[in-house]
Parts: structure tokens; C-alpha cells; sequence
């Protein structure tokens, strides 16, 4: 069974910076290709970032330069690096696979206000 947790979510001013993880068990991010989705209130979900098997990484683009993902292969974790937050990013954010919906962890939500 597959389960993602997420964490490293808080409230920040804009400007400031916050690191996701995302800890997988069920499935090897090593071979599956995972990404981050966010979902502000009354917003649907939307991808925000995803990272293929080879390692290449996609980015909406209203993130494109300020995020990065990775994976750590030892750890089983997704992570994802948010710079210069700015309050449009203010969103509960979750980890899943790109193209398959495993269930969906409780998110972890990012704030970003002054």
C-alpha cells in the first residue's frame, strides 16, 4: 500500500524560503516518476513541479526559478525547495506520483503573508 507523508510546511513572509519533503512507502521514487501538487481554497489541485526517472524536472510557470525538486533515493523522499515565496503560493501542498493517483496524504500547508 502506498502512503505519502508531507511536511516541512509553515508561515512565512514573502520572500522567505521553506523545504517540503515528502516520505514514501509502497512505492521507490527512485523509479517512479513524482511530483508536487498545491491546492489553494476554492482552487483545484495543480501541478507545481515534477521529476521524470532521468532526473529532468518541470515547473509551472509561475514557479519556474524560485522551486526545485529533487528525490533522495536512500531516504525515499521527494523534496521540494521554495524560494522567494510570494503570497500567491499560499496553498496546502501534497506529494503523488505524475501520473497515477495514489491516495492523497493530508498535504502540509505553506502561508505566505506579511
Amino acid at each position: 500500500q502506498v502512503q505519502l507523508v508531507e511536511s516541512g510546511g509553515g508561515t512565512v513572509q514573502p520572500g522567505g524560503s521553506l523545504r517540503l519533503s515528502c516520505a514514501a512507502s509502497g512505492i521507490s521514487v527512485r523509479w517512479n516518476p513524482m511530483a508536487w501538487y498545491r491546492q489553494a481554497p476554492v482552487n483545484e489541485r495543480e501541478l507545481v513541479a515534477s521529476i521524470t526517472l532521468s532526473g529532468d524536472t518541470n515547473y509551472v510557470d509561475s514557479v519556474k526559478g524560485r522551486f526545485t525538486i529533487s528525490t533522495d533515493n536512500t531516504k525515499n523522499t521527494v523534496s521540494l525547495q521554495m524560494n522567494s515565496l510570494k503570497p500567491e503560493d499560499t496553498a496546502v501542498y501534497y506529494c503523488n506520483h505524475l501520473t497515477i493517483d495514489y491516495r492523497w496524504g493530508q498535504g502540509t500547508q505553506v502561508t505566505v503573508s506579511s
